[in-house]
């Protein structure tokens, strides 16, 4: 396997769900009781159907509808159930509801070799929790969206968080590792090497992109970054 692009990254960047952490992502059940607690603590009442509408990830036209039904601000509505779905995700971190993929043993090898950095689309109080949770002082910069529809909007594909990552580690170029279709095309439009890795969860997708690289493991990631 040969590295990929320069052989010195200036930087390697990793996505957080399915990648360091095991797991497609937040259980939707996380969404769903957060909806419940921000329409208990309005005094609201919604039925099955509008619940469900509100508890999606999406900031979107059916959201905001079904927020001017139940006569609440939608951007308002949005933020304070993202706060109460990110204080959900990390009460069930903490509880051990998830666990760190077997190959991240492999960060600390990197970090040696390349400034290594977080970015996810998860919430960044959660991406914060986990760093810190778990231990994970490899990383020289970690960062997850921020809470509400200006948050929402910036999420991957959109190359917005890389491009933070990249301007506070002082690079211009690197890989990004991903386990979806939309990280290899937020990498592309960051200017970075995008590195596919397979997980069980991800096995069986066809890509409609191409990445630079896949690998199966984090360790597969050293020959792609060069001598140290």
């Amino acid at each position: 396997m040969t590295a990929v692009g320069a052989s010195d990254p200036e930087v390697v960047l990793f996505d957080m769900d399915g990648v360091i952490l095991d797991g497609w992502g937040t259980d939707s059940v996380v969404h769903a009781r957060a909806v419940d607690d921000v329409l208990a603590d309005r005094g609201l009442s919604a039925d099955v159907d509008m619940r469900s509408t509100l508890a999606r990830d999406a900031y979107d036209d059916d959201f905001r509808a079904a927020c001017e039904t139940l006569g609440v601000d939608p951007p308002a509505f949005f933020r304070a159930r993202e706060d109460r779905s990110a204080t959900r995700s990390i009460e069930r971190l903490a509880a051990g509801a998830r666990r760190l993929c077997p190959d991240v043993d492999a960060l600390d090898d990197l970090a040696d070799r390349a400034q290594i950095g977080l970015v996810s689309n998860n919430y960044d109080p959660t991406v914060e929790f986990v760093v810190d949770h778990f231990g994970l002082d490899a990383f020289a910069f970690a960062r997850g969206r921020d809470l509400g529809p200006d948050g929402f909007r910036r999420r991957k594909p959109d190359p917005h968080y890389l491009d933070e990552a990249l301007d506070a580690l002082d690079a211009s170029g690197g890989l990004y590792v991903g386990d979806r279709a939309t990280d290899v095309i937020a990498a592309e439009r960051a200017g970075l090497d995008a590195v596919f890795v397979r997980r069980e969860h991800n096995s069986a997708l066809d890509l409609d992109v191409e990445p630079a690289a896949e690998i199966d493991s984090l360790h597969d990631l050293s020959p792609l970054i060069g001598e140290p």
